[in-house]
This record gives C-alpha cells, structure tokens and sequence, in this order.
C-alpha cells in the first residue's frame, strides 16, 4: 500500500468529499474528474522508505529531482562556514518529500515568504519562499534550503533548532513543483553534475572522505 505524507490529506479529503457531493447530486462526469483530481494528489504526496547503504561521510541528496546547478554559495550563506552549492529541481511528477541530507544538530531553521518564480531559474534562489536550515555535523556545516516554485503553494518544513537529525529522515515537503539548495563547506567532494537525477536520502551527492572534524 501506498503510504502518503500528512500534508496531502487535506487535499485528497476534500477531492473525495467534492467526488461524493457530484455523484450524489447527479453529476457523475464532474465525481469522475474529482476522482482523477485525487489520483493526482494521491501520488504527489506519496512518502516511500529511502535508505542508504553509503558511508557516514557522504552526504545524500535532500530530494528527487534533477540537479540544475553547481557552483559556489550565496554570499550570505559563505559566512556561515559553506562554500558550494547544488541545487535540484523537482518536477511535478518528482516525489516532493525532503530528507536529512546529513546527519547533525540543528543550529539554524526559519522560514521566510516570497515570491512564485518557476523553481528551476536561478532568480527563484534569491526571490522566493523558502525555508533554510543549517547543521552541524560531525565532518562540519552542512545546510539546505526548500524554495517553493511558481505552482508552490507552500514550503512545509519540519525541523526546529536544537532537533538532532539523522541522514536520509524527513524534514519537510513542498507542495507543488519546487528546488532545493545543498550548500557545502569547500573540503567537501561534490560527486554530482548538471542533469544527473537523484532520489531523496539515497543518492550520494557530496563526499568528505577525510573524517570527522575537530
């Protein structure tokens, strides 16, 4: 059986109330549309277990998608101890549940509005909702962002500072075609490139290879 994640039962009720309501009241072309509304809904937010076989010092991909950018951090976030950056894009039709990428405390989470640029243009980075969160792990700072997308209606995020997080558990969803923003210290190996695919909590994104740090 399927398993779904809680924040689409709001929707997948209200679609089945709406089928109900059309049937009831004679209208069974509009219950089937509902029905197939559902459907939709039924598998956007769908949750499958993850696991990773990877190393402790790897670091997995936040989420599926498609990586759209490799580079360097916003200037803000290189204050706080990162360098690099990998960014993903999640398409509709991607699972949109995001996951630990990194197992660490908790030192930095907030949520902030914005606006509803397409999530794969690089302007959506600056100018969205997203939601930021920072770690401290034990091979250094390793932190994500949730950016919401123009069909975004919310960037759900799960995590409050001072939560120990382990690598590959769930920490959030956004609901509606979205991109995620992997910032890394400079001694991290980045193991990915432009246009490879990755799946949420299994994927190797980033290696640190040498042991913890001090």
């Amino acid at each position: 059986m399927m398993r779904l994640h809680r924040a689409g039962i709001p929707y997948l009720a209200w679609t089945a109330l709406a089928a109900l309501g059309s049937f009831l009241f004679g209208y069974p072309w509009l219950s089937a549309v509902f029905l197939v509304l559902m459907l939709g809904f039924a598998a956007f937010f769908r949750h499958p277990e993850r696991h990773s076989a990877s190393p402790p010092e790897v670091v997995v991909s936040p989420a599926d998608g498609r990586v759209v950018a490799v580079g360097e951090c916003p200037e803000w976030v290189k204050s706080k101890g990162l360098a690099q950056s990998v960014a993903i894009f999640m398409s509709p039709a991607n699972v949109h549940v995001n996951r630990a990428p990194a197992a660490g405390n908790v030192v930095e989470a907030y949520w902030r509005k914005g606006k509803k640029w397409p999530a794969y243009r690089p302007k959506a980075s600056e100018l969205n909702e997203h939601a930021f969160v920072l770690l401290q792990t034990a091979f250094g700072p390793v932190a994500y962002r949730q950016i919401a997308g123009a069909l975004a209606r919310r960037v759900v995020c799960e995590v409050t500072p001072g939560m120990q997080l382990e690598r590959g558990q769930p920490v959030g969803i956004i609901k509606f075609s979205s991109r995620v923003e992997l910032y890394l210290p400079a001694h991290a190996r980045i193991l990915v490139k432009v246009g490879d695919r990755t799946r949420a909590g299994e994927t190797p994104v980033a290696s640190f290879g040498e042991g913890p740090q001090a």
